[in-house]
Order: C-alpha cells, then sequence, then structure tokens
C-alpha cells in the first residue's frame, strides 16, 4: 500500500517522460563496476539524421586519446525513442581532475582533429554531472 501511495503522490509531480532503448558502440569499453568516488558525466549529444556511422567512425579513433585514466565509462546510441542521439558516460575524482583530463586530451596530437569532424556532426548537446547514489555498482 506504501508503494501504491508513493505512486499516486509521484505521479502529480511527474510533468513528462521519455524512454530510449541504447545499443553500446562496439569500440567503446563496456561499463563496468568502479571503485570511487568518482563523478559522472552524461555527454548528449544529438546529431543531424544520417550522421551516426560517421560519428561512429570518428569516435572509433578519437577514444584511444580519452583511455589513459580510465575515464571512458560508455557510449551508447539511441536504437528506440528519439534516433540520432549519442551518450557518451565518463567518470571522473573531481571536477579538478575532469578539467584536467579533458585539456591533456587537448595536448594530444590527433584529438583535435577527431573533434573537428565531429562538430559539423551535431545539431545539441548536453552535459550533467551526476554523483552516484551509494547502491550503484559505479562508486
Amino acid at each position: 500500500q506504501e508503494y501504491l501511495d508513493f505512486r499516486k503522490e509521484r505521479s502529480r509531480m511527474l510533468l513528462s517522460r521519455r524512454n530510449q532503448l541504447l545499443l553500446e558502440f562496439s569500440f567503446w569499453n563496456e561499463p563496468l563496476p568502479r571503485q570511487g568516488p568518482n563523478i559522472y558525466e552524461l555527454r548528449t549529444y544529438k546529431l543531424k539524421p544520417g550522421t551516426m556511422i560517421e560519428w561512429g567512425n570518428n569516435w572509433a579513433r578519437a577514444i584511444k586519446y580519452r583511455q589513459e585514466n580510465q575515464e571512458a565509462v560508455g557510449g551508447f546510441f539511441s536504437q528506440i525513442g528519439e534516433l540520432y542521439v549519442v551518450h557518451h558516460l565518463w567518470a571522473y575524482r573531481d571536477l579538478q581532475s575532469r578539467e584536467e583530463t579533458r585539456n591533456a586530451a587537448w595536448r594530444k596530437r590527433g584529438w583535435d582533429e577527431n573533434v573537428y569532424y565531429t562538430v559539423p556532426l551535431i545539431r545539441s548537446m548536453e552535459s550533467r554531472i551526476m554523483i552516484p547514489l551509494k547502491i550503484s555498482p559505479l562508486q
């Protein structure tokens, strides 16, 4: 009964909902449990229709520039729901290590070229910083 009451109360607060079915990119690491503490950045890219293969080909080359600190958690693309949506999940110790890791990528020869080719494929992008719950396998 308590759960049913909660669902009823929650429905009054819920303004909208959207779902996606995602697949992971074959070239990306499989998400595995992590020791913490970490923060996570979820970067969402909405691509121009017809550009997913080109995006994937560029990121298959670019991901090697972001592997040194094990920050690459997962890369996914939509199959059901809003299409041509890509999500990248990154792990960092804190916001300072995020800044240092991202700046280090820009100093690597070749990273800028991969970014250059992917930027024209993007309609919009978003970044969210997330802190895992104690029950999450990603700490």
